[in-house]
């Protein structure tokens, strides 16, 4: 049992590092030749990760072997354009100007009801309100609705916009995050006001506390401490 655990353990590393090496991209993000070395390396594991007569390097090296793959694949992907579409494809318009592409439906095995689903998802419960749908290469759709079914910018309203940056987080599960707090300019004294402001004394008890651009502050307590006061 002892070695199956260790096996087990070692391999689940090497996959891990392998996925990490290949970029990061959710299931669902994937080009079909990723989704292929996915599922390949996923099985070329299994064996050896259970069959202790079998050694380590014979899961180990064929998964060494398509992360080169992948990884060849992507850099001659990305050099070149030609290589790119034969590989990965290209997107199909399966809507223009608000009409379904019936040849191009048809030539991605692509039902009606596939399309209707996706569009649902992103919130579009009506073919009128599209104008263009491109069907990605890795099998995601894009929407372009009608102009008067898309939302209101601030470009639209000529509001002029106020450039924000990401929030800081000063505080994470008790523990101060002094980088953060610099960047901030802003120092201990000022936090422990803050956070005597929320009735909280002690940063310890603190789960969360964000500060944005805007100067808004968003604090939480643990589950345990002491709930903070409404604002």
């Amino acid at each position: 049992m002892l070695i199956i655990f260790v096996r087990t353990l070692f391999l689940y590393l090497v996959v891990v590092i392998v996925t990490r090496l290949m970029g990061k991209r959710q299931i669902g993000e994937l080009q079909p030749y990723e989704f292929v070395i996915t599922i390949m390396i996923a099985d070329l594991v299994a064996v050896p990760m259970q069959d202790r007569g079998l050694s380590l390097f014979s899961g180990v090296i064929p998964v060494l072997t398509l992360l080169l793959v992948q990884v060849v694949l992507s850099y001659w992907s990305l050099k070149s354009l030609t290589f790119r579409r034969i590989l990965c494809g290209k997107p199909s318009p399966i809507m223009e100007k608000g009409k379904i592409n019936w040849a191009e439906m048809r030539s991605n095995l692509y039902h009606v009801n596939d399309l209707l689903e996706q569009l649902r998802s992103q919130g579009y419960f009506n073919l009128s309100e599209i104008e263009y749908a491109l069907l990605e290469t890795n099998g995601s759709l894009t929407v372009l609705p009608r102009a008067e079914k898309r939302p209101v910018t601030l470009e639209d309203l000529k509001l002029k916009a106020v450039p924000e940056a990401l929030p800081l987080s000063l505080i994470l599960d008790g523990q101060i995050e002094e980088a953060n707090l610099a960047q901030a300019r802003l120092t201990r004294q000022w936090l422990q006001e803050e956070l005597k402001k929320q009735g909280v004394t002690d940063p310890r008890t603190v789960l969360i506390a964000m500060l944005d651009t805007r100067g808004r502050w968003y604090c939480q307590t643990k589950p345990t401490a002491r709930k903070e006061k409404p604002g």
